[in-house]
Order: structure tokens, then sequence, then C-alpha cells
């Protein structure tokens, strides 16, 4: 059984722009937790050229797109995110390139904050998530064994 999502704005709240202000889940599921992402390439080199904000942003949404790929997991199972930018004035450029990763019928709750600067030289923007899933069923090495065993002897018949 999946966990059971719910993006809720209260109308006692103005409507947030592109994002939600309540995501509830219940039930059994997977909660995974995504590091921050930069705009980095396989070679942990920035993307763009200095100052480039929507390559830097479009790329750390990419690499945010593959650590959900990771564990089985796609933007929609995001329920929150964490935003951070260098300069507040990209926030225009940010929400644009948001909103083609992210489920914007239900966009996840969301906090953005501008700071001095990213742990790493000119980076201009991170992103951090935290998804929720099905619960994964595995079975176990032993029941796998021993049903392939029963599936040969059958076949033997």
């Amino acid at each position: 059984m999946a966990a059971l999502t719910r993006f809720l704005n209260p109308k006692t709240l103005a409507k947030p722009p592109g994002y939600t202000y309540v995501v509830e889940t219940t039930g059994p599921g997977r909660t995974v937790y995504i590091a921050g992402q930069l705009g980095l390439d396989l070679d942990n080199k920035l993307v763009g050229g200095p100052g480039d904000f929507r390559a830097q942003c479009a790329k750390a949404f990419e690499n945010l797109g593959f650590a959900l790929v990771a564990v089985g997991a796609t933007f929609r199972d995001v329920v929150k995110i964490n935003n951070y930018l260098v300069d507040m004035a990209h926030i225009g450029i940010f929400r644009e390139v948001r909103d083609q990763f992210l489920n914007t019928k239900a966009p996840p709750a969301s906090t953005t904050v501008a700071i001095s600067q990213l742990a790493r030289p000119g980076a201009l923007f991170e992103v951090e998530a935290i998804a929720v899933m099905p619960t994964r069923v595995v079975v176990p090495a032993a029941k796998k064994a021993s049903k392939n065993k029963k599936t040969s002897k059958k076949k033997r018949r």
C-alpha cells in the first residue's frame, strides 16, 4: 500500500506562486531525503559561464532528477524542496526553471532563501528535496531461491 499524499493551500492564506503550503503524507511509504544539488556536470564543474544562473539552476534540477531516479522516484514524488539563491534578483528565472521540472498541478511545499554564498565558489543556486514513495516490496533471497526451485521442478514434470 502506498502512502497517501494530500496537497493543501488553506483558504486562510494567500495563494502561493508555484508551490503548496502544506503537504501531508499518511500510510506506509518510503521517505527519501536528497542533499543539495548544484549546477555541476560529471567533471564536477559548474555549467554555463560565470554568472549564468539559468544554466546552473536547470542543471541543479536535472541533477535532482538523476538522484530521484536512483531510488525509483520521479519529480511527482517530491513533497518538499528547499532552494538557495545567491541573488534574489534571479527569483523569476528560478520559478521558470522549477516549473519545467515539478508538478505544477500539485507542486511540493517549498522554501526559497537568499544567502551570501554557497559552499562551492561561483555556485549561484542549490536545491534539496524530500520525496515520499510507496513502500518497496523486497523478496528475501531465500524465498526467491525456493520459488525458483519450485518453478524448475514443475517444468521438469
